[in-house]
């Protein structure tokens, strides 16, 4: 997991939004722990307040829940979740850039070949790492 302090984006929904990424990604499944408060503030070298947020949001969401004693868990839903709320906000990214295409004069053939690029590019990226 990564935070990028010069992100708009606040921390606290940094760590929350790479947290629910892996669940819906299978990294953590229903059932299973994610990592501890602590751990989690040390590896992203953030305060645990920050973490504490996050955790929270992800709690308010439905996504994990805390047993007392053992940390916090992946509900039964939370991967369905957490593919639902990822599912949105790459909805919403695509409609937030066709939008600032759309104010640029950008034809529609234009903005179809920015997105077959984006995606290209991407797609070469996932095939050169090791």
């Amino acid at each position: 997991m990564d935070i990028d302090p010069h992100s708009s984006a606040p921390i606290y929904q940094q760590v929350a939004d790479q947290v629910r990424r892996a669940v819906a990604a299978g990294v953590y499944r229903p059932g299973e722990a994610i990592p501890s408060l602590r751990a989690l503030a040390v590896e992203l070298t953030v305060n645990p307040n920050t973490v504490q947020r996050a955790f929270e949001t992800l709690e308010r969401e439905g996504l994990i829940q805390a047993r007392k004693g053992l940390g916090m868990f992946v509900t039964e839903n939370g991967a369905v979740s957490a593919r639902r709320r990822s599912a949105a906000a790459v909805y919403a990214t695509f409609v937030q850039g066709i939008r600032a295409a759309q104010a640029a004069s950008m034809p529609p053939e234009r903005i179809r070949d920015s997105f077959d690029k984006a995606w290209g590019d991407t797609h070469a990226e996932v095939r050169d790492e090791p």
